[in-house]
């Protein structure tokens, strides 16, 4: 591999060395180590090619060491790398690999009986992360900031998952604008909770770590239990979570010895920032977590096709529902349904330019150019600006539901269940949820002399659907409330969900 690495965030590693780099369930890593066995890997996907010019290399592994080292592997190979998510069932791994049109899948012996059937069935070459990391180093492509790097898959209003392509450019636009708002420096320390196939766990967490030099710690599953005792053994600096996380961390403190309360508030002192995303925050959460950490927890905005665009400030007021201002080099507006200006405390839609914007939706030429408008990516969400700062509303379209950290498409669950032997119809709502953000919850119109349970409906979409996307609540209806055009009125079914 070449003396020079071309990507940024993999030549810097050279300037933190022997500095930790990981610490995950395999050991502890630093920057020297993280570089060499990248640059193995990398070798070993070649296998003695010069260049996958932009071949898309899907990757399933543990979290921890493994994750980073495929992932920085296929960087280097020239490679686009697809982050899977671990908890998919079996259709849905292979919805993304055939949609991405993967010729290669990396994987390790926990995922390995997962991935290898769908590798044989569909002829994609399956490698394993532990051989890999043995290979023989070897010169490897230049690789050029505009190509593409990385495609995260995320339900659209369509109902299937598009794949977000980024390139290499727009990954380090997004991490720049992050460190330079949150004052990341290589003395930090990051405990990583978050699934590494979004740009919260990837981005915010582990990239902007690795760009400075910092430490980052990976569980290998989020445990609200082990979290505090972490927090009361290690020095940690920051913290980032969704909300759904911060309330399973609140319900163990309420449940605590004081003694152990005590010991949990001095284990919070360490931290300079606690940031929470991906979903609204409720204000008790708010609340609650500043009277037992002594944290205002700092809200922004972001989604997977640009990063981050709006953040509460580091050094200033944060208010609780509100996600601050725009981040450094991103420019942010609200535009009416007419595509005009809005005053302030007038909602509009936010669209946001910048080179942190993504740059298509992978073979979807259509519904990539209608999600530009006059060069400003249009979010589909809605919020008001009221003295400089934004405050969410909710999505433009009420098929998109944020649930503990997650953006489902209600559209594409119906789908799902309609396939369900005793179903006849069926809607999906999202119902506010001070846990969740959202529960999921589905009306159901059962074939005539027909009965289920929600346990039986939750059983049967467990196998078919990633667990964040099954309903918890379920109601039984004659027929679904429509208008007078015939289409679901979902706020009538909504009502029917908060009235029960």
């Amino acid at each position: 591999m070449s003396k020079t690495c071309s990507i940024p965030i993999i030549a810097r590693a050279k300037q933190h060395s022997e500095r930790t780099a990981i610490i995950s369930e395999e050991g502890i890593f630093t920057y020297s180590t993280l570089d060499e066995t990248s640059q193995r890997v990398a070798a070993g996907i070649l296998e003695g090619k010069s260049d996958l010019e932009e071949e898309r290399v899907a990757f399933l592994t543990g979290r921890g060491f493994g994750y980073v080292a495929a992932q920085w592997g296929i960087w280097r190979a020239g490679g686009i790398a697809v982050p899977l998510c671990e908890i998919y069932p079996e259709p849905e791994l292979e919805y993304v690999i055939c949609d991405c049109g993967a010729s290669i899948i990396i994987t390790d012996h926990k995922y390995r009986d997962r991935i290898r059937p769908i590798g044989k069935r569909y002829n994609v070459k399956v490698l394993q992360i532990n051989e890999l990391m043995g290979c023989q180093k070897r010169e490897g492509p230049s690789v050029a900031e505009e190509r593409r790097a990385m495609i995260i898959y995320t339900s659209g209003t369509t109902g299937r998952p598009k794949g977000v392509v980024t390139t290499h450019k727009n990954i380090e636009a997004q991490i720049r604008t992050l460190i330079k708002a949150w004052e990341w420096n290589q003395s930090d320390f990051i405990l990583n909770v978050l699934p590494l196939h979004h740009v919260h766990g990837i981005i915010n967490i582990l990239s902007c770590a690795l760009w400075v030099g910092a430490k980052c710690e990976i569980l290998p599953r989020f445990d609200p239990v082990d979290v505090w005792e972490r927090f009361i053994r290690n020095d940690y600096t920051l913290f980032m979570a969704v909300p759904t996380v911060y309330s399973k961390l609140v319900k163990v403190w309420d449940n605590s010895h004081p003694s152990k309360q005590k010991a949990m508030a001095e284990g919070c002192k360490s931290f300079r920032l606690m940031v929470s995303g991906s979903a609204a925050l409720p204000v008790s959460v708010f609340q609650k977590w500043k009277e037992i950490s002594g944290h205002e927890l700092l809200e922004r905005y972001g989604m997977t096709e640009i990063g981050m665009a709006l953040s509460n400030p580091l050094r200033g007021k944060r208010i609780p529902g509100t996600v601050g201002y725009p981040l450094p080099g991103v420019d942010v507006r609200l535009v009416s349904e007419n595509g005009g200006p809005v005053m302030d405390g007038e909602p509009g839609e936010i669209q946001v330019r910048g080179p942190c914007v993504f740059l298509e939706y992978w073979n979807r030429p259509t519904e990539t150019r209608e999600a530009w408008k006059d060069g400003w990516f249009c979010t589909g969400d809605i919020a008001v600006k009221e003295n400089g700062r934004y405050r969410i509303l909710g999505r433009k379209s009420t098929d998109i539901i944020k649930t503990g950290g997650y953006k489902v498409s209600a559209l594409e669950i119906e789908e799902v269940y309609r396939q369900h032997p005793l179903v006849r119809d069926c809607a999906v709502v999202g119902i506010e949820d001070p846990e969740w953000g959202e529960r999921i919850c589905i009306g159901i119109v059962l074939e005539r002399g027909q009965g289920v349970t929600l346990e039986e409906v939750r059983d049967w979409g467990k196998q078919r659907l990633a667990p964040y996307k099954v309903p918890t609540k379920m109601i039984t209806l004659d027929d679904l409330p429509r208008n007078a055009m015939g289409k679901v009125t979902k706020k009538k079914l909504a009502q029917l969900f908060i009235e029960q």
